[in-house]
C-alpha cells in the first residue's frame, strides 16, 4: 500500500527550491552585473586605451635633416628622397633564396649582398635591412607587380644624405650612416633621446657628429587606422615634422678644393683662418675619402681599402695628428725672449753653425756657419744655434708659461669632435709623464720646435692666427651661424674674442717684419719670388726620425715615410691680416720645398683670386731643387 502524499510538504519543497534557483540567478546577474560595471565604468578608459592601440598605430615621421652650406651658400650636405628595398629577417625563412629571387626582378649587385651580410651582423635585431637602396621608377613598378611574391620584404620611400662635392672636405664634414647599437646605447642618455624614435640614421664623424642634434629636427608623427593584420587604412592625425637647422660655415669651399689639389698625391694638412673672428677658412687633410661611400653603410671591399691604405685617408690630420713643428715655433720663441726681455733686436750672437751643450754637439740645419746672428736675422735665415742658446737661457718652464696662452698643448675648443691636446713640456710634466726630473740638455732641442715638443696642426695655426691678430684670441670654428630653415634666422657661434694676451706692439712689430724678410731674402724666398702683397711667413723643417751625431742627413738615402716633415706658416697681408694658416707636408723635407709652394697657391688664391693651374708639390721621389741652397 502506497504511502499518502504530503501536499504540503511538497509546496514548501518546491517554493524552497525557487527560492535558491532565484537566489542562485540573481547571484549570478549581481556577478555580471558587478563584472559590467567594472569593465564598462571602472575600467573604461584602461580598455578604451588598450582598443584604440590595436586600432591606431603611432607612426613617427622622421625630419627632414639640415643642410651644410659654405659661406658662400654653396651646399655640401643636402637631402633627396629615393626609394629603397628592405628585408625583415625575422619574417623570412631563407634570407639567401629570397636575394636570389629578388635579383630575378630588380638588379642586385655583389657589393648590396656584400652590404647587407654586413648590416645584418651590426644590426642584429632590427627590423628591417636594405637589400636596395635608390631604385628606379621601373624597378619600383618591377617589384610592386612581384610583391605578393615577397613577404617580408618592403618597398619603403627614405630620405637620402648626399654630399655633393664627392671627397672635397670630407674631414670636416663627415658623413652620417645607419644607427648601431653603441650609437643606441648614447642616444639614451640624452634628454631629447624620445626625438630619435623612427630614425635610423646619425652623424658619425665631423659636423655630422658634432651638430647632430642641430641638423636632427623634431621627429613629427601620425596616427593611422590598422586592420588586426597591421596593415595601414587611413590616417586620423598628423603632427608635421620640424626641420633640422642648416649650418652655415665659416669655410670657403673653393679655397679648400683650392688647397687640396694643391697638395697632389701628397699627405699633409692645411688650416686656414680668418684672424680676426677665428673663422676657419679651409680645413685640409689629405688624402681624403668620399663620405658618400659610408651613408648606407659601407661595403667590406671599400672599408678594407680605406682601413688598410697605408696613407690612412681616414685619418683627420688636421685635428688628430700631432707633430713637431720645427722652426715655425722660432717666431714665438723670438717674441717670448722680447717680452720676457732675455733678448733685444740689436743684439748680435756668433752662429759657428753648431752649439755645444754638456759635452753634446748640436747641430744647425743650415749646415753652414751664419756667422753674426740678432733677432731679426735668426728669423730670416733660421738660425738653430740662436734658439739653442735662447731655449737655454729662458728655460722650459718660461717657454711653457708664455706660449700656453698661444694654445700650444692645449684644446682650442673647436667645434668638431676628436681634437688631440698634444704636448707642451715642462718640468711638471715631466715629472707627471715620466716620474723624473727634466734634464737642462732636454731644453736645446725645445728652441727648434723637436724634442718633447707635439703639436697639432690646429693649434700651430690658432697660434699664428693669435700672433697676426696682435695677441687677441678668437675661438676657432668650423661652423660660422646656425639657420632656422622656416625663418632664415641666424645665431652665431663665435661671437666675441675670447681673451687677450698682453703683447707690446713694438716687440709684434720686430717679429713680424722679420717673418716678411723670411719671404723676401729668408728661407721661402723662391717659393714667394714676385708675389704682389706683403706676406709674414716662417719655414720648418721636423726631424721624424733621430741621425748620429756625426751623420749627415741625405734624403735620398733615407726611406720615404722617414724624411722629415715639411710645414710652413703665414699671414697675409702681413700689415692688416685677413688669413693665417698653416701647412704640414708629411716626409716632405725642406718646408721651403714643399709646404711654402701650397701656402703661396692658397694666398694667391685667397687675395688675388688666381687659380692654379697644376699642384704646388714636386712628383714624388724628384730630386729636391731647393736641397744644396741651405732653405730650410
Amino acid at each position: 500500500m502506497k504511502p499518502l502524499r504530503d501536499p504540503q510538504r511538497e509546496l514548501l519543497l518546491f517554493r524552497t527550491r525557487i527560492v535558491v534557483a532565484s537566489g542562485a540567478v540573481a547571484f549570478a546577474c549581481l556577478l555580471l552585473l558587478s563584472r559590467f560595471i567594472w569593465l564598462q565604468v571602472l575600467k573604461h578608459d584602461d580598455y578604451h586605451a588598450r582598443a584604440e592601440s590595436n586600432r591606431i598605430a603611432i607612426v613617427p615621421v622622421p625630419a627632414n635633416r639640415g643642410l651644410i652650406k659654405d659661406r658662400h651658400g654653396r651646399v655640401i650636405a643636402r637631402n633627396y628622397s629615393a626609394y629603397t628595398l628592405e628585408i625583415n629577417p625575422r619574417e623570412v625563412r631563407d634570407v639567401n633564396a629570397v636575394i636570389d629571387a629578388l635579383a630575378q626582378v630588380v638588379e642586385i649587385q655583389p657589393r648590396d649582398r656584400r652590404r647587407f651580410r654586413k648590416l645584418l651582423e651590426e644590426l642584429r635585431g632590427a627590423d628591417s635591412i636594405p637589400i636596395r637602396t635608390r631604385l628606379s621608377d621601373e624597378e619600383v613598378a618591377r617589384f610592386a607587380a612581384n610583391k605578393f611574391r615577397f613577404p617580408g620584404v618592403e618597398l619603403r620611400a627614405r630620405l637620402f644624405r648626399h654630399y655633393p662635392l664627392g671627397e672635397v672636405g670630407s674631414h670636416l664634414i663627415g658623413y652620417i650612416g645607419r644607427i648601431s647599437p653603441a650609437d643606441k646605447e648614447r642616444i639614451a642618455t640624452w634628454p631629447d633621446a624620445a626625438n630619435y624614435v623612427g630614425t635610423d640614421y646619425i652623424g658619425k664623424v665631423g659636423l655630422e657628429q658634432s651638430y647632430e642634434r642641430e641638423l636632427h629636427g623634431t621627429t613629427g608623427f601620425e596616427e593611422v587606422e590598422i586592420t588586426a593584420g597591421g596593415r595601414p587604412v587611413r590616417t586620423l592625425s598628423r603632427t608635421p615634422p620640424v626641420p633640422g637647422n642648416n649650418l652655415i660655415l665659416s669655410v670657403d669651399m673653393n679655397l679648400q678644393e683650392v688647397a687640396e689639389r694643391a697638395f697632389g698625391n701628397r699627405r699633409g694638412a692645411l688650416i686656414a683662418i680668418e684672424p680676426a673672428t677665428g673663422d676657419v677658412l679651409a680645413f685640409v687633410s689629405k688624402p681624403t675619402f668620399d663620405p658618400n661611400l659610408f651613408v648606407e653603410g659601407i661595403d667590406p671591399v671599400n672599408w678594407e681599402q680605406l682601413n688598410n691604405d697605408p696613407d690612412k685617408p681616414l685619418l683627420n690630420r688636421a685635428l688628430r695628428g700631432t707633430y713637431p713643428i720645427g722652426s715655425t715655433y722660432k717666431p714665438f720663441l723670438a717674441l717670448a725672449a722680447l717680452e720676457l726681455g732675455k733678448r733685444r733686436p740689436e743684439q748680435v750672437f756668433h752662429d759657428p753653425g753648431y752649439f755645444i751643450y754638456g759635452g753634446h754637439r748640436f747641430r744647425d740645419s743650415n749646415k753652414v756657419p751664419l756667422g753674426p746672428v740678432d733677432l731679426h736675422r735668426s728669423i730670416v735665415k733660421s738660425s738653430d744655434v740662436y734658439y739653442y742658446m735662447l731655449a737655454n737661457d729662458l728655460g722650459v718652464d718660461a717657454i711653457h708659461d708664455f706660449m700656453k696662452p698661444f694654445g700650444f698643448g692645449q684644446l682650442t675648443g673647436i667645434d668638431i669632435e676628436g681634437e688631440q691636446t698634444g704636448i707642451l713640456p715642462s718640468t711638471a710634466w715631466k715629472e707627471r709623464r715620466f716620474k723624473q726630473k727634466w734634464y737642462g740638455g732636454e731644453t736645446i732641442s725645445i728652441g727648434i720646435g723637436q724634442g718633447y715638443n707635439s703639436f697639432t696642426l690646429l693649434q700651430l695655426a690658432h697660434a699664428t692666427a693669435i700672433l697676426a691678430n696682435n695677441g687677441i684670441v678668437m675661438k676657432p670654428h668650423l661652423v660660422k651661424a646656425i639657420e632656422d630653415p622656416r625663418t632664415g634666422q641666424r645665431r652665431l657661434t663665435v661671437p666675441k674674442e675670447s681673451y687677450r694676451i698682453p703683447l707690446k706692439p713694438e716687440n709684434l712689430r720686430v717679429v713680424r717684419e722679420a717673418m716678411v724678410d723670411v719671404n723676401i731674402s729668408g728661407t721661402a724666398r723662391v717659393a714667394f719670388q714676385g708675389v704682389p702683397y706683403r706676406v709674414a711667413g716662417k719655414t720648418g723643417t721636423a726631424q721624424v726620425i733621430g741621425i748620429k751625431q756625426n751623420e749627415k742627413y741625405d734624403e735620398r738615402r733615407i726611406h720615404e715615410r722617414h724624411r722629415d716633415h715639411s710645414l710652413y706658416i703665414a699671414f697675409a697681408p702681413a700689415d692688416a691680416p685677413t688669413i693665417a694658416l698653416a701647412v704640414i707636408v708629411e716626409n716632405g723635407g725642406f718646408g721651403a720645398v714643399a709646404a711654402a709652394p701650397i701656402a703661396r697657391q692658397v694666398l694667391d688664391y685667397y687675395l688675388l683670386g688666381k687659380v692654379p693651374t697644376a699642384p704646388a708639390l714636386p712628383r714624388e721621389g724628384a730630386e729636391p731643387l731647393l736641397a744644396q741652397t741651405g732653405i730650410e
